[in-house]
C-alpha cells in the first residue's frame, strides 16, 4: 500500500490498482506541491464539506470520472453539480472495488446546512485504515480498536484549532491501537502550527504505535 501526503488532510492510497483520495484541498493550499493537481483519483473520499477539504473535489471528480464518497448532504449538494457522488452515512458499510468502507463519527461542522462530517474505516484487502477526518477527542473512539480494528494504519489530526490537539491525539492513538500513525492537519497555516516531532516521540515511548511523518508529497509504502 501506497500512501502520499499531499499537505493538510490530503492524502493518496495507491492499492490495487485504486487510487483514492482524501479531501482534496490542493488549489489555495499552502503546502501542496504543484503536481498534486496532477493525482487522477478512482474515488475521492469527502470528510466534509469545509472548503480546506471540499477543496478540488468537483474539478478532480469531473476531470478524472472519480466516484465521490461522503455523507448524504453532502452527496447530494456535490450531486446537483453533476458530480458522481454517493451520499451513504454514519453507520453505514458498503462494499466498493477497493474493499469495503464504513463511516463513522467525526465530531466536526460539515460545511453545509444539515449536513453530517464523518471519519472513514476502509477494509483494503487484508489491511484496516482509520481516517479520522477533522475531529476532536470523543470517548467513541474506543470503539474502532474494540468494534473495526485492529486498525493497520491511523490518519489523525494534531493541529488544534479546529480539531484535536497533538496531545489528544495521542491519548486518540492509545484508544485506537493502530500499528501505523500518520499524522495530518497541522501546520498548513499558523494557527495550526504544531510540534510534530514531540507528538512522534510521545506516542512512540507510551504505545507500540510507530508514527510515519511525511512532509507534503512524500510517500511511504506500508
Amino acid at each position: 500500500m501506497k500512501i502520499t501526503f499531499w499537505g493538510h488532510a490530503c492524502v493518496e492510497i495507491d492499492e490495487a490498482g485504486k487510487v483514492l483520495l482524501f479531501d482534496p484541498f490542493i488549489t489555495g493550499n499552502p503546502a501542496a506541491p504543484k503536481r498534486a493537481a496532477s493525482v487522477k483519483p478512482d474515488f475521492i473520499l469527502l470528510s466534509h464539506a469545509h472548503p480546506d477539504h471540499l477543496g478540488d473535489t468537483v474539478a478532480m471528480a469531473t476531470a478524472s470520472g472519480a466516484q465521490v464518497l461522503t455523507t448524504n448532504e453532502i452527496g447530494i449538494m456535490l450531486a446537483g453539480q453533476g458530480v458522481n457522488a454517493m451520499g451513504m452515512h454514519i453507520g453505514g458499510r458498503v462494499p466498493f472495488a477497493f474493499g469495503e468502507l464504513k463511516l463513522v463519527l467525526a465530531f466536526h461542522g460539515s460545511g453545509i446546512a444539515g449536513g453530517q462530517a464523518c471519519g472513514f474505516i476502509l477494509t483494503l484487502g487484508a489491511r484496516k485504515v482509520y481516517f479520522a477526518g477533522d475531529t476532536s477527542l470523543y470517548s467513541d473512539m474506543k470503539l474502532v480498536h474494540d468494534l473495526w480494528g485492529p486498525i493497520d494504519i491511523a490518519f489523525l489530526p494534531i493541529g488544534s484549532f479546529y480539531t484535536m490537539d497533538a496531545d489528544d491525539a495521542a491519548v486518540a492513538v492509545a484508544w485506537v491501537r493502530p500499528k501505523v500513525v500518520v499524522p495530518i492537519h497541522y501546520n498548513t497555516f499558523p494557527a495550526l502550527k504544531t510540534d510534530v516531532d514531540a507528538f512522534k516521540q510521545r506516542v512512540e515511548s507510551s504505545t507500540s504505535s510507530k508514527v510515519v511523518v511525511l512532509s507534503p508529497g512524500d510517500s511511504a509504502d506500508l
